[in-house]
């Protein structure tokens, strides 16, 4: 069993970022389960195991941690797209089956809660559009330009503009799955329009 002197000992800023990465778990969790509206400040301290001070010290207020959540998620789905773009056979196919991809991710409760629905009325449009440009939205931007490029197609417009009107469009789409009597049948009716969408974007006959 180590003793006093061999074992590591936490310092100051681990114990900060402990008290933080508890704090964005808890948030994680609770806006996912029940919206933002829904969770008091007490909830997501006692979740956390935490003080209300340590709250305040982090966040201004539940919004920002709101925020930070939101963020978080946004880091881990620009990540997974862009692997799964890079793993790809080519920057149109990556580009194209990404569509199916995002629908299965907005199924999932924290990203059908807090991208989808909380984070616009939270932040507000304008903010919560930046913050997608620097993550999810950014991304899309890269690629959708990357294969046009490979194609030699002309886009409809500047490419920051299509990829925010795609963007719009799948989420879209994934709001009307979401909100269907039958999410099943739904998808089935929009997917397809969202595959030849994206293809005929880049001028390609849907496969």
């Amino acid at each position: 069993m180590p003793n006093e002197s061999t074992s590591p000992r936490r310092t100051q800023a681990d114990r900060r970022r402990a008290t933080r990465d508890a704090l964005l778990a808890a948030g994680r969790r609770l806006f996912a389960e029940r919206g933002v509206g829904a969770v008091a400040a007490a909830e997501l301290v006692e979740a956390a195991g935490v003080t209300r001070g340590a709250l305040y010290h982090h966040f201004d207020d539940k919004n920002d941690l709101f925020r930070a959540v939101f963020e978080g998620i946004e880091r881990d789905l620009r990540d997974e797209f862009t692997a799964r773009a890079d793993a790809a056979g080519s920057a149109v196919e990556g580009l194209v089956t990404a569509v199916g991809w995002f629908l299965d991710a907005c199924e999932r409760p924290e990203v059908h809660r807090i991208c989808l629905l909380d984070a616009p009325a939270v932040l507000g449009w304008e903010r919560w559009r930046a913050i997608e440009r620097e993550h999810a939205l950014g991304a899309l931007t890269e690629r959708l330009g990357a294969a046009a490029a490979e194609t030699g197609t002309e886009l409809p417009g500047p490419v920051d503009v299509v990829a925010s009107l795609l963007f719009s469009a799948v989420i879209e789409a994934a709001l009307a799955i979401g909100h269907a009597a039958d999410p099943a049948a739904e998808r089935a009716r929009v997917e397809p329009a969202l595959y030849g969408l994206a293809a005929r974007t880049l001028g390609i006959r849907p496969g």
